[in-house]
Formats: C-alpha cells, structure tokens, sequence
C-alpha cells in the first residue's frame, strides 16, 4: 500500500509553512511573542479576544476524534469543509498539469477551487435512473488512469441527489487507484445517511480521506467548523499548507459546547426526526399533481422534478418559502432542491405545491 505522501505535490513534501507564535507549545505567564495588544478591545467583556487562537485547538480535535472514530492525528479542523477542499487541492496537483475528478451533478466547490487553482477538472456524470443517481465507478477509474487525476471527489450522500454511495465500492476504486490517486468521500450530510462513514477504510486504505461538518446536522453553520480526516502523514501536509490562525476562539468555544453531551443527545433527536420527516414527505411529494420525480434521498433534502418548475418555485415563494432552483446544473433542467423543515414547514411545502394545480 503506497504512502499518502507520493501523490502530494513533489515541490511541497519539504514545505515547512508559517511558524505561528501559537505553534511551538510554550509555558509562561506573560505572553509577548505575537505582537498582540496589551490592552483588551473595550468591547470585549471576556478580553479574550487580543490573544491569537491555537490554529488546531487540542481539545476540539480530540472531541471531533471520538465522534467521528479517528485519532487526533488524522483529523484536520478548519474553516468548514471548503477549506479543506482548497487545502486538498492546494497540496495534491500542480497548476496547470494535474486534474480532480467530479461527478456531476454534485456539490459545486469541488470544480471552483481547482478552477482557481489552474486545475484540470475531468467529469464522469452520474447515472440517473429509476432507483436514483448512481456513480459509474469503472468508468471513474478508467478516467483517472487516462486523464493524470490525482483527486476523486465523491458526495455522499450526494448534494443535490441525496443518494448514498456503496462503501465496498468505494474501497474498490481506492485499492484500484493506490499510488495513483486520493479518494476524498464528502460526507456534509452523512448523520443523516444511516450508513457506515467512508473513515472506516482509513484502516486499509491510506489513499481515502472523508470531509465531515458541524454545518448540518449539528446546526452550526454559521460557525464555520469542517474536518478533513485523512492518513496523519497527509493531515501534518495539509497543516503546513493551512492558514496560521484558521479558527477563530468563539467558533471554537461555540463548538465544543455543541458536542457536549446533552447537546450531542439533542442533535441526535433532531436527526431522528428529520429522517422521520424526510420518510414522511417523499412519498407525499410524490403523489401532489405536477411532480415529475422525487429521488430517494439520505439527506436533509429531497431533490424533485416538475413538470412546470419555474411555477412550483413561484407558488412556494408567493407562500414565503424558499427552496434551491437547481436548473442551471447540467440535467436538472426542471429540478429544484428542498431541504427538510420543521414539520410545520415541510406541511407548508406541501400544501403550497398541491395549491399550484388549483389556481
């Protein structure tokens, strides 16, 4: 099984990066290597917020450790899961010479950051078909193999199909793709997936790493928090890549009080209850007049086809709601993308769409 390391860009495996003042672990009780203030911003009540942050709090990727069964060392935090996109491509392919693979229709960031990054971005479509989206992953690896991939950037569950891929076939293609090629398996939404995480190959496969998020279903979009977990010889990589100070300390602080017990007992039920919620709305969605298709989903979305969509946007809008208009993807022509709600929000949707053939 080859290292990690062999597909990291040659001219970065030396790369030492920025040194922060908060990177060697020093003891001391008067702080005056970070040229920060001495004196606290008036508007801080706490002043905590003049010292620089730990750029990998210890205590949160421990946390983040247990809940996503890794060890500390293989996990990565950072600006959610978009920076470790970047940071992935940043370290794996070469301007102008290397490729990622995406599977289209999928989470758009993927092609972004190569594209900014003068990265080649090579498409094998998913199928779509009755059963739902489905990932040709022969057709992937012969992809890989003739157009130079050194990343696979799977979504599952996929944004905006919601369908889940099959672990064994995912450590398929890594095993096929050793020394060849990074399997990155994004698992944004993957609580809501009742499957077993893609971080259970990391065992046997050094060429796999998986993105979670606290963005989901953990409710803390707004903070910021994702993780890359992934070989640690790649993860210290990654690290020297990274930013020196990517955590701000009240997104820190907000984060591990999300994953204290109670509140990761309370996430759980929250969970439930949108997995409910979801098994309640897709047959519903299904049998409402001027519904196309509903996909099977594994997410917190349903991903659906109109036989007017422009209309079905309009009527939930006239109704004060807003859903994704997914017409602009390739093959979603007429597709627009709900998340689940309340269950008082998601009776709205439903009533809004059925109210469309009446007037």
């Amino acid at each position: 099984m080859s290292s990690p390391l062999d597909l990291v860009r040659a001219d970065l495996r030396g790369f030492a990066g920025y040194k922060s003042a908060r990177s060697d672990r020093l003891e001391g009780s008067v702080w005056l290597n970070a040229n920060e203030s001495a004196w606290a911003n008036a508007g801080d009540d706490a002043g905590r917020a003049r010292r620089y942050p730990d750029p990998q709090p210890a205590k949160l990727r421990a946390t983040l450790a247990e809940l996503y069964g890794c060890a500390p060392e293989q996990l990565l935090v950072g600006r959610g899961s978009d920076e470790a996109i970047d940071l992935l491509v940043r370290a794996l392919c070469r301007p102008g010479d290397d490729a990622i693979l995406t599977t289209p229709p999928t989470f758009g960031m993927y092609a972004v950051n190569a594209r900014l990054h003068g990265t080649r971005v090579v498409e094998v479509p998913l199928i779509d078909d009755t059963a739902g989206w489905r990932c040709d992953f022969n057709a992937v690896g012969d992809a890989v193999e003739r157009e130079g991939v050194r990343l696979v950037f799977l979504c599952s569950p996929g944004n905006p199909t919601g369908s889940s891929l099959p672990l064994r076939e995912i450590e398929a293609l890594a095993t096929r793709l050793d020394g060849r090629a990074l399997v990155v398996v994004d698992e944004a939404y993957g609580e809501y997936s009742e499957s077993p995480s893609a971080g259970t190959l990391l065992q046997t496969r050094r060429n796999v790493a998986v993105l979670r998020t606290l963005s989901k279903a953990h409710a803390l979009a707004g903070e910021r928090i994702g993780t890359v977990i992934a070989d640690a010889e790649l993860i210290d990589v990654l690290r020297r890549c990274q930013a020196p100070y990517p955590l701000p300390a009240s997104c820190v602080a907000a984060a591990e009080r999300a994953l204290e017990p109670v509140a990761r007992a309370a996430t759980a039920a929250a969970v439930r209850t949108s997995i409910e919620q979801r098994d309640r709305l897709v047959p519903l969605l299904g049998r409402l007049p001027g519904v196309r298709q509903v996909y099977p989903t594994r997410a917190n979305f349903v991903l659906v086809r109109f036989d007017d969509a422009q209309r079905a946007f309009d009527r939930l809008l006239d109704a004060g709601i807003v859903v994704r208009d997914m017409r602009a993807a390739p093959g979603l022509g007429n597709a627009l993308r709900i998340s689940l709600g309340t269950p008082e929000q998601n009776e709205a949707v439903l009533d809004a769409l059925a109210a469309q053939v009446t007037t």
